[in-house]
């Protein structure tokens, strides 16, 4: 990464640490800690944990760290929605543990062209090797899937499927808000190293972009606290612009 990029990335996280955390965490602070919990206690999110560390490329804004966080906070989401559906509770450490295994491994292939359909058939490969009945390698598989934004979901052949699919879904995209300016693009200037004027020339289109995500939250969870997430990012988005264009003039 060019030494100019260390810097702004440095400014961007000042900017980030200003703004509050998303309320999701404060409001759904007992689901979140369950949910971690069981990622850190899971023999099997253990084990795939262990395989994820080793085969998971952490060069392109979406390695292991961002799998870890969209892992916590797709089982929180679970827990939400399973509480307010007609799911056995008995039911909700497994589907966490479901849900957490697509979060793993939802970008396993991110540098692919149409990465989600690779990584979901890559994972029904690995997940054979897995204490996992074929219905749920099946579910997990069509929620890695259907994680992509834009695109046309596949068909969900149960409600368990339908329900780890919109539960990453809408952890994956709680990304495109602050953590999309604390880690994710500077893990991907990082990998392409553009000069910083190219970078500049794309900003207002990745803006565009991080703001059309924002009505396309699928869990009523998900519904409610994403815009907040993605709101947060512009905010930062925009105040990080205007201090790249005033403070490094000279590279522009």
């Amino acid at each position: 990464m060019q030494s100019i990029y260390h810097q702004i990335r440095q400014q961007a996280r000042q900017i980030v640490s200003r703004y509050p955390t998303p309320d999701f965490y404060r409001d759904h602070a007992r689901a979140y800690e369950t949910s971690k919990q069981v990622f850190d206690n899971d023999p099997i999110i253990k084990k795939l944990l262990r395989f994820v560390t080793d085969n998971l490329e952490d060069d392109f804004g979406h390695g292991l760290l961002h799998a870890v966080k969209v892992s916590h906070d797709a089982g929180a989401l679970v827990q939400i929605e399973a509480g307010h559906g007609d799911f056995d509770r008995d039911h909700l450490p497994r589907l966490v543990c479901l849900v957490q295994s697509a979060g793993l491994l939802h970008d396993i292939k991110r540098k692919k062209k149409d990465h989600s359909a690779h990584a979901a058939a890559y994972a029904k490969k690995v997940l054979k090797k897995y204490q996992f009945s074929s219905q749920e390698i099946e579910d997990i598989c069509c929620a890695i899937q259907n994680h992509e934004a834009f695109k046309d979901n596949i068909d969900l052949g149960t409600p368990f499927g339908e329900l780890l699919s919109n539960c990453l879904y809408d952890a994956d995209k709680f990304r495109w808000g602050p953590d999309n300016f604390n880690d994710t693009i500077w893990d991907m200037v990082s990998y392409f190293n553009p000069p910083l004027t190219d970078f500049m020339k794309g900003y207002p289109k990745g803006m565009e972009k991080i703001a059309a995500i924002k009505p396309t939250f699928r869990t009523p969870a998900g519904k409610k606290f994403g815009p907040q997430f993605i709101d947060l990012g512009l905010a930062i988005g925009e105040e990080l612009y205007e201090l790249i264009k005033t403070e490094f003039p000279e590279y522009l």
